[in-house]
């Protein structure tokens, strides 16, 4: 008898892309603790590849992720289930929904199909998000008689505003991938069958042309310094831009690669950096 796949799939390219896919397309690939156990794995295991520097997140079939497992909830099924064996460079902590936030390399998810409740936490966790057209999404919460959860209370109102995230979370409405573009909720919209095409170029472009070490630190900015008073983010960034034009090889290899008209070759992230380790004291 043949094993069953497990819940969430791995693999790398060798232009230095992680393409991690949420694998429970019978079930609308919806949400279970083993699934979210295994997706963290893996972006731990992706960290902590110097090979890897972007992450692609995307689901089987013809759903993202359909929000949680109702069936689940009382008992929930380990079949499939795999341990990756790591020696984390993150340290070990609690991993809360929005784990792809620690994770310092860029993210980013391709939203294939229908993407809802938990499913949406996962997608507004990530770093970018490309949709392909049509795509429903809806937050779910209130229609089933919840709160707003696992932190999109939070990442909402950052990515689209108050009145929208109240419109979105109140009215639970589900909305197409166009109207989320117009939103801001996702960045790009373009016709399924070239999702995964376009999205693993936009990728392979980050992939090959930005620093590793430039995105991880730009990510912490990012996700930090809009919630500073506006004259120490500034500080911030000074002192981080004063590390990166000092000795920093990624500087100059940059700048060579553009006088000499040529790919650059830069060099894998290094969490031991002193450009990251000012950044993580933000």
């Amino acid at each position: 008898m043949a094993s069953k796949q497990p819940p969430v799939l791995y693999e790398t390219t060798d232009d230095g892309i992680a393409i991690v896919t949420l694998n429970r397309p019978n079930r609308m690939n919806a949400w279970t603790g083993g699934m979210q156990e295994l997706l963290f794995d893996f972006y731990d295991k992706a960290a902590e590849d110097p090979a890897v520097r972007v992450i692609v997140l995307t689901g089987a079939g013809r759903a993202f992720c359909a929000g949680v497992d109702m069936g689940g909830l009382q008992k929930e099924s380990t079949q499939g289930q795999t341990q990756v064996q790591r020696q984390p460079a993150i340290p070990k902590e609690p991993r809360l929904m929005n784990y792809a936030n620690k994770i310092p390399k860029p993210i980013i998810c391709a939203i294939n199909g229908a993407c809802a409740g938990l499913g949406l936490a996962q997608a507004l966790a990530a770093d970018l998000r490309f949709a392909a057209s049509g795509v429903k999404i809806t937050t779910a919460f209130a229609r089933r008689g919840l709160i707003a959860e696992h932190g999109t209370s939070w990442a909402l109102p950052h990515l689209i505003g108050l009145g929208s995230s109240m419109d979105l979370l109140l009215s639970a409405r589900t909305i197409l991938a166009e109207e989320a573009k117009e939103m801001g909720l996702v960045q790009k919209v373009v016709p399924k069958e070239q999702l995964m095409d376009m999205t693993m170029a936009y990728a392979r472009d980050l992939a090959t042309n930005v620093p590793p070490m430039a995105m991880a630190v730009i990510k912490k900015q990012l996700l930090r310094h809009p919630l500073m008073a506006p004259d120490d983010a500034l500080e911030s960034s000074n002192a981080l831009m004063k590390i990166s034009t000092r000795d920093n090889p990624d500087f100059k290899e940059g700048v060579a690669a553009f006088f000499e008209k040529r790919p650059p070759h830069f060099k894998p992230f290094d969490s031991t950096a002193e450009l990251f380790k000012e950044a993580s004291r933000l």
